[in-house]
């Protein structure tokens, strides 16, 4: 789906949950929260949503999809490049940047450079997924991914990704 501008995405949305009364102040990290709202409220996963932006549109989303799916890979990242790639008919997304609720774990930071996505910006870190109860922090000490360059991934919007977290701990949740 591509859209012209942000809105037009977030208007296409739907949800019996009651609206938000808080926002990001980037409008892509705004509709990242807004997918893994999607997800947090459907069941589907933690609070991880993801959206591929090319040239201002949207052209990939998803969110965390790994108790839905049973699929333990199925991240709010590879979920919207998954997304994009099959819009696009491509496995290059040259061009694209990536808006993520939290930091990347190794896989989907992986999954972004394999996809040629030239930067990533995040809200929560990874101590922040720690934080409430994802495993991110061991699997960056097996694998040491953080050595990335420092205009690759670039945090944004860390506080309203933590509003997120907090509606996502206070709903029953399974641990993964």
């Amino acid at each position: 789906m591509s859209n012209s501008a942000p809105d037009a995405f977030a208007a296409s949305q739907t949800s019996a949950a009651p609206a938000r009364t808080w926002h990001a102040e980037n409008p892509f990290m705004d509709l990242a929260i807004q997918e893994a709202l999607t997800g947090i409220r459907s069941g589907h996963g933690g609070p991880f949503g993801a959206v591929v932006v090319r040239d201002g549109q949207v052209i990939g989303r998803g969110h965390n999809m790994v108790l839905v799916n049973h699929d333990s890979t199925c991240h709010g990242e590879i979920a919207a490049i998954r997304d994009a790639e099959q819009r696009l008919k491509t496995h290059d997304l040259s061009g694209c940047d990536l808006y993520t609720t939290g930091e990347p774990c190794p896989m989907c930071l992986a999954a972004c450079l394999w996809a040629n996505i030239q930067k990533v910006y995040y809200g929560s870190t990874i101590k922040d997924n720690a934080a409430i109860g994802f495993r991110d922090e061991v699997f960056d000490r097996v694998f040491s991914t953080r050595r990335i360059s420092e205009d690759f991934l670039i945090p944004l919007d860390r506080e309203a990704c933590l509003r997120l977290y907090q509606e996502y701990i206070s709903r029953p949740r399974t641990l993964y």
